[in-house]
């Protein structure tokens, strides 16, 4: 049983704390006022617009005074306004005036064909009523099976098989061509027939007028030349609120593909991705519910955008003094003005050593390493410590595991283990080498060979359906996970089943066949092959992400002309999407959080550092190192853990430190350093470290237990650092604590080096926590030591209190 010393221990080695700061605010001079559209065009008599009135003041914050704002055309002939919704008269342009308390701004109509009055067509009246409403949602009539007998293709990715159903299937039981009223696909969604979804609308709702005229006029088939929607606009594209309650209207324009563009507010659906913050309703009023940050999602058709919004703190601000070392703390400062957040101070030396060991190397600091920093004096040294410890061949160990995990190393579909070892040695010796992502990814994607003699072929193993390789290829390299556009489009963000199969038929050619080693796969290009759409059966060309369809003669490698444009300098998606990974890994959250779940819904905490970043990783080549240096250089890395009263709301915005339970690979090196002990690995030398580790399945009862990724996807979330109850018993019982205490006898050694119990108290704490005993816990201890009849004994139970403390675990 542990002595009552190892408990005082515990008890007082998991608080830090730090001071306030003082801080002073600068205001500048006038409020604006903002008309949202900044345009308006009218093109049919049924057309409509809302208008949105936005008035910005001085401070940053944002009051919507739509409803109290005064709006007067020019023309009174051309388009009249009654409750913000403005509606055509008569061909023309005008100028339309909106003033408020003094400011005064105004907008540009132009009205065309205001006689037209163009029929309703299914594509783009009848299927936004279905998508808003909710009849086409995954847990209604667009699941996989469709929901009492009746399926719907999920949020309308497929008019033509939707129109089919509705009008064909079942003919006369769904819609009554001489009844409107009285069908079935209006009476359910009205509620006078029974209906598992409940009443959707009512009769004096929009949709229920819209479903009922185009009945009415025969529910015809769309003609060929309808204009179909190519993209939408969401106004404001942002607002500041200063406090909770505060509303904001959204106006939703789409452009179509003859040019013309239609209000689709109230065809929109809304969703916010932070209820803590801002609530939506299904008209677009947004309201702001507690400090914070929020998106409110907006999707037509096929098309997502939004609006990002801010919710300050009902406090009062005073921005703070920030002295800036680089870029990083520039962006940083200016983001948290805009959200009234004061940062936390700068981390004290034995925190910020401790931190940057354990982030740059895996390893805590020696107590010489400790010492010789701690009475170092000059002004630069936190700066020289980063530029010495990313020369250590430690820190190239680290960013192997990473990027071995980004490829997804590991045994599986037969990779024999002389493959993988050849695999992650080539690996090792070219990050060894100085190469970047960059270039490993213009080794391993266009790969041709046999897996033992090209070992970046083996990247062609582990996964071998074109389907997969697309998706972990978009979620590694560009942060984006496509995998819902593989059977409708994404309902979250903008990729389209056209999308994933355009991007998937990059890997349509990927050849295989054996080589005289059974053991070994040859990976080569066919030359032929094509990937077919599954709504039309028909072949697709391959396409590039966000881009345009690949232009490629008969005899290219499909996947040189991807590996090209991948890590080509001006493509902003995977220069930004490696630089929030490096960003994540020092911070324990990405900008865009998790860093490789980019999307409309999902934007970036700090888009303008965000964008710095990816431009810095583009202008330094892809070369890691010269960006870590700006990170771990600047003051927002540097910053404390210790909450203040300003910033105890803000969770992703980085205004202090995050606290970060350590990775199970660098927890089990750090346990191994201060023991002095080591660990067998499997085809490892002796004294190898965990980091080292190759294959991604190799099993280590420690490492499994504390959420080492198995490599299984490239997913951020193979990782796990969430303490569990499995961990905290292993570090209590377990054989790597108190078994590798007694085999290391490393107390002992101090014993016997330094006689003096408490010196060996100091050591202790210095090699697990970077940090001497506070007054309190040296009291504490030397009380306890002295009626000790077991020095040795108590030392080592000391020794086991600190392993399981939270200032070991965790990184702060």
């Amino acid at each position: 049983m542990k002595s009552s010393l190892l408990m005082v221990a515990v008890a007082l080695t998991c608080q830090l704390i730090i001071p306030q700061s003082v801080y002073s605010f600068e205001t500048s001079s006038q409020p604006i006022l903002s008309v949202y559209p900044p345009a308006v065009k009218l093109t049919s008599k049924r057309a409509s617009q809302s208008i949105v009135i936005v008035k910005s003041y001085p401070d940053g914050h944002s009051e919507d005074v739509s409803l109290s704002a005064s709006i007067s055309p020019q023309e009174s002939e051309i388009v009249r306004l009654l409750d913000g919704i403005m509606t055509p008269i008569a061909d023309g342009t005008t100028e339309v005036v909106v003033s408020h308390e003094g400011l005064i701004q105004s907008i540009q109509v132009e009205v065309q064909n205001a006689d037209d009055s163009p029929a309703l067509t299914f594509r783009n009246d009848v299927l936004p009523v279905l998508t808003r409403s909710g009849c086409n949602a995954g847990k209604c009539h667009g699941q996989a099976s469709g929901k009492d007998g009746f399926q719907l293709s999920l949020y309308g990715y497929d008019p033509d098989g939707d129109y089919h159903r509705i009008t064909r299937e079942f003919a006369g039981r769904r819609i009554n061509l001489a009844s409107p009223k009285d069908c079935l696909l209006v009476n359910k969604a009205i509620g006078m027939v029974p209906h598992t979804g409940g009443q959707l609308f009512d009769e004096e709702s929009r949709e229920y007028r819209i479903l009922t005229d185009w009945i009415q006029s025969g529910a015809k088939p769309d003609p060929a030349e309808t204009p179909v929607p190519v993209g939408i606009e969401v106004y404001p594209e942002a607002a500041i609120f200063n406090e909770a309650n505060s509303d904001q209207l959204l106006t939703v324009v789409a452009h179509f593909s003859d040019g013309s563009v239609r209000d689709v507010t109230d065809m929109t659906v809304f969703l916010s991705n932070n209820e803590r913050s801002a609530v939506v309703t299904d008209r677009g009023l947004v309201t702001s519910t507690g400090p914070g940050t929020a998106f409110i999602l907006a999707r037509y058709d096929a098309f997502t955008s939004g609006t990002s919004l801010i919710v300050r703190p009902e406090l009062d601000y005073h921005a703070p003094e920030f002295p800036a070392n680089n870029y990083i703390d520039e962006l940083a400062l200016a983001h948290w003005k805009n959200l009234h957040l004061t940062p936390s101070e700068i981390a004290s030396d034995e925190a910020f050593i401790r931190r940057l060991y354990i982030d740059l190397l895996g390893l805590l600091p020696s107590p010489e390493e400790l010492h010789s920093f701690l009475k170092d004096d000059s002004p630069n040294k936190r700066e020289r410590l980063v530029d010495e410890l990313l020369e250590r061949p430690e820190f190239l160990d680290i960013w192997v595991m990473k990027w071995a995990e980004v490829l997804q190393v590991r045994t599986a579909n037969g990779l024999s283990q002389k493959g993988l070892q050849i695999y992650d040695q080539w690996l090792r010796e070219r990050i060894q080498s100085g190469a970047t992502i960059s270039d490993v990814l213009a080794d391993v994607l266009p790969a041709s060979g046999g897996t033992f003699t090209t070992p970046q072929a083996n990247y062609f193993q582990t996964e071998t359906s074109p389907l997969l390789l697309a998706e972990n290829v978009a979620q590694a390299f560009l942060g984006m996970r496509i995998q819902c556009a593989q059977c409708h489009n994404h309902p979250f963000d903008r990729w389209t089943m056209d999308d994933y199969y355009g991007f998937a038929a990059f890997f349509s050619q990927v050849g295989y066949k054996n080589a005289s080693d059974p053991r070994e796969l040859t990976i080569f290009n066919t030359g032929e092959g094509e990937m077919l759409h599954p709504v039309h059966s028909q072949p697709v060309e391959p396409m590039y992400l966000g881009g345009d369809v690949a232009a490629l003669n008969a005899d290219d490698d499909y996947r040189q002309a991807l590996t090209s444009w991948l890590t080509n300098y001006d493509n902003n998606a995977f220069s930004r999407h490696i630089a929030n990974l490096v960003w994540a890994h020092f911070f324990g959250l990405g900008i865009i959080e998790p860093y490789d779940d980019v999307r409309v819904s999902n934007p970036p905490s700090n888009p303008e550092l965000l964008k710095e970043l990816g431009e810095r990783m583009a202008a330094y080549e892809f070369d890691i190192k010269p960006l870590i240096r700006d990170i771990c250089t600047s003051r927002v890395y540097q910053l404390s853990s210790s909450e203040t009263d300003e910033n105890s709301w803000d969770d992703r915005h980085f205004s202090h430190s995050r606290i970060r339970r350590i990775r199970a690979e660098v927890l089990l090196d750090c346990i191994n350093q201060v023991t002095g002990t080591t660990e067998e690995f499997p085809n490892l030398p002796p004294g190898s470290r965990a980091v080292q580790v190759a294959d991604g399945r190799s099993f280590n009862y420690f490492l499994t237990t504390f959420g080492r990724s198995d490599r299984e996807t490239p997913c951020s979330c193979e990782v796990s650092t969430s303490p569990t109850l499995s961990q905290a018993l292993h570090l209590l019982n377990g054989e790597v604590t108190t078994g590798k205490i007694e085999e290391g006898q490393i107390v002992s050694e101090l014993i016997q080096e330094h006689k003096d119990a408490m010196v060996v108290v100091d050591e202790l704490y210095k090699r697990c926590l970077s940090r001497r005993p506070t007054e309190r816990e040296r009291s504490a201890i030397a009380v306890k030591l002295s009626t000790s009849q077991d020095i040795s004994g108590d030392l080592e139970d000391l020794l086991w209190a600190l392993f399981n403390s939270n200032e070991f675990i965790f990184n702060h």
